[in-house]
């Protein structure tokens, strides 16, 4: 068979599963039926406004007329550095290890191919997680593995781990890590020569004894001292300013950590040429100086959190985890999608847990970025149909 024979049959594009989400589409058509119209809990994408003084900041920047740097000004690093000790218990962060990224789900899907893992590497991610950690292993060939801690792990399976994923608070589950829990992962996975790679993008949304609002700690990240000891080697927190701002459309988001780690991923970002706008930088920057909008924003989502989990749990649901974070994860102990079901026919649309891994499949997940009236709405067809 010539060369390009085989260049013909073979297909081009990659080889990835379907986007989960698409499944949701029957789902959608029964809740919008309903006479008051859907109530969308399914995506966590913010719906309400971007603060003033962020939108001012991205309009002052906008003669961008030259081209941006991929590891972004001194300024902008500065500021994340600044933020990080204020709000993230991580002091004297170098800017140097701190990276602009476009956006924290480009970065969760790419970080494998920038980290030189190839196959034959193992990638372990939570056991109930956001699917983009398993699209990331695979678009590098690399084995992704389901597990919360690294004991649980054959020794062939931990002997070629290279990465290992940590999400603190998590996203569905709502799950926090502890600094102790946080540092003998750390201290496993560094016995094992492998990065970890920490997703913290809610820790400012924390609830109960994780709400320091009401008195409680704050969600602890990997480069706090009492995880990450005297060094960040090996360890890159991921943050993204998304859900605490509002800041979804910008892409505004960013990694620190190990200086010799971040160095390689700006080098390999320049030559890919993946870079923040210049706009977007600045936006960035003006967001992560000033807290008060943060707790703002907080505000609402507790507001919502108290009207729908009652609810929810009024319904037959038990809220599981859901310590931070913006969803409430959920079980009536049936597979997801017969609780979608009931649930779209109420007009709520709601994401199924099994999205998120086979431990999942029995769990459904519902946001609270809906707007406090749509949030009322569904909470009020909730109880109605429990009564």
């Amino acid at each position: 068979m010539t060369a390009e024979k085989t260049a013909e049959q073979r297909p081009f594009g990659l080889d990835l599963p379907d986007y989960p989400w698409e499944q949701l589409a029957p789902y959608r058509a029964r809740a919008a039926q309903h006479p008051d119209g859907t109530v969308d809990l399914s995506i966590g994408t913010p719906v309400d406004p971007t603060p003033e003084f962020i939108r001012e900041a991205l309009t002052a920047a906008a003669d961008s007329h030259g081209y941006p740097t991929t590891h972004g000004p001194e300024t902008l690093r500065q500021a994340i550095a600044d933020w990080y000790a204020r709000r993230r218990g991580v002091p004297g962060l170098d800017p140097a290890a701190i990276l602009p990224t476009v956006g924290s789900k480009e970065l969760v899907a790419w970080l494998p191919l920038l980290l030189g893992l190839r196959p034959g590497d193992v990638v372990v991610r939570p056991r109930v997680a956001y699917p983009t950690y398993d699209i990331g292993a695979q678009l590098v060939g690399a084995e992704a593995v389901a597990a919360d801690t690294l004991a649980e792990l054959d020794e062939s399976v931990r002997a070629r781990v290279r990465l290992v994923w940590v999400n603190s608070p998590g996203n569905p589950t709502g799950l926090v890590r502890d600094a102790a829990d946080l540092a003998s992962l750390v201290a496993d996975a560094r016995s094992l020569g492998a990065v970890v790679a920490s997703d913290e993008c809610y820790a400012e949304l924390g609830w109960g004894a994780w709400d320091t609002a009401r008195g409680g700690d704050p969600v602890p990240s990997v480069l706090d001292p009492r995880v990450a000891g005297e060094s960040h080697r090996l360890l890159l927190s991921v943050y993204s300013l998304s859900k605490q701002s509002n800041l979804a459309g910008y892409r505004a988001s960013f990694l620190a950590g190990d200086p010799e780690i971040v160095a390689n991923l700006v080098n390999s970002r320049k030559h890919a040429g993946m870079i923040v706008p210049g706009p977007v930088q600045a936006a960035l920057a003006a967001a992560v100086s000033e807290d008060s909008h943060v707790q703002a924003q907080k505000d609402l989502y507790r507001a919502r959190r108290e009207i729908l989990k009652p609810a929810l749990e009024a319904f037959g649901l038990r809220v599981e985890g859901s310590e931070a974070g913006l969803y409430l994860w959920a079980t009536a102990d049936e597979p997801a999608f017969e609780t979608i079901g009931r649930l779209a026919d109420l007009g709520i649309v709601a994401g199924p847990g099994v999205f998120y891994g086979d431990a999942g499949a029995r769990h459904v997940r519902a946001a609270l970025t809906a707007s406090t009236e749509r949030i009322e709405a569904a909470a009020a067809r909730l109880r109605a149909a429990s009564s």
